[in-house]
């Protein structure tokens, strides 16, 4: 007796879901995307920080080193290169890296305040609002980028030709790949307190163990191999190398199997610790 009741219940609960068609999915993701695109707008100073960052690192730390570490001529340069349009790439990836980070702790923030828990209730498949609070947090990286990539060219710093828009594609998959790893990220993180330590273990390591701001066959001239492989295995690194081919009009196939095979592997494992029944959410939430 106690089973049909049950069957019942369940039953009941899936004729009473509602079937859903492609406008409530665009309507579910433009509600989550606007979300995190009028909080970004409320907080100007966000803005400020995203773009000052790299401004540093592009007017003060290139300018001192622009004799020491010019760069030759090597994949996907096709003259010598000034070390201010070479770490320009890296810079991007920079703000997408700190960019998608942060909204991971947003989402932190939102698992503690119960946002999420009413969110992931919602009648809309739990996978596609998770992929919507990423897409949402590439967005706002894209727009910093470019952002940033008009203050590089007031300076005088650009990329050559259509290379501001041939970017676009390379920006986007690395979006996509670091909030997916922000996302995985956020599902250990117990409380918003704990956000600024598990950075430290994410964001710092693979921002220098990477391409960004140096080549990594200097790397291997300095003889550090061990940091070298360590770098070639780091998933920035290539999106780093993808936003820097795609900005030339070129394609490195390696990186962008790389950055899409991650992009796959974070989201489902993140995916999967978002399912209370299933994943680590619930076992982080009670302990």
């Amino acid at each position: 007796m106690e089973a049909t009741t049950t069957s019942l219940t369940v039953n009941d609960v899936a004729a009473a879901r509602p079937r859903l068609n492609p406008m409530h999915l665009w309507l579910g993701l433009r509600a989550v995307v606007w979300r995190e695109l009028a909080k970004f707008l409320r907080q100007t100073e966000r803005l400020i920080s995203a773009i000052v960052r790299p401004a540093l690192w592009l007017l003060v730390f290139a300018t001192g080193l622009h004799d020491l570490l010019g760069i030759s001529i090597i994949e996907p340069y096709e003259t010598y290169t000034p070390y201010q349009e070479y770490i320009l790439p890296g810079l991007m990836g920079i703000i997408i890296l700190f960019q998608c980070m942060q909204s991971a702790l947003s989402m932190v923030y939102d698992r503690e305040a119960g946002v999420m828990r009413v969110m992931l209730v919602s009648p809309l498949p739990r996978n596609f609002l998770l992929f919507s609070k990423i897409l949402a947090a590439t967005i706002l990286a894209v727009l910093q980028c470019y952002a940033f990539l008009l203050l590089a060219w007031i300076f005088g710093f650009n990329l050559p030709g259509w290379g501001s828009l041939a970017i676009l594609p390379g920006l986007i998959l690395a979006g996509l790949m670091l909030g997916s790893i922000g996302l995985l990220v956020s599902v250990y993180t117990r409380q918003i307190e704990n956000f600024a330590g598990m950075m430290n273990f994410v964001v710092f390591p693979m921002f220098f163990l990477s391409s960004a701001l140096y080549p990594l066959w200097k790397l291997r001239e300095a003889g550090a191999d061990f940091v070298f492989w360590l770098s070639e295995i780091n998933p920035f690194t290539h999106a780093v190398e993808l936003i820097r081919f795609t900005g030339y009009g070129k394609m490195d196939w390696i990186s962008l199997a790389v950055v899409v095979g991650c992009t796959i592997v974070a989201f489902l494992l993140a995916a999967r610790g978002y399912n209370p029944q299933a994943g680590a959410i619930g076992r982080v939430q009670r302990a």
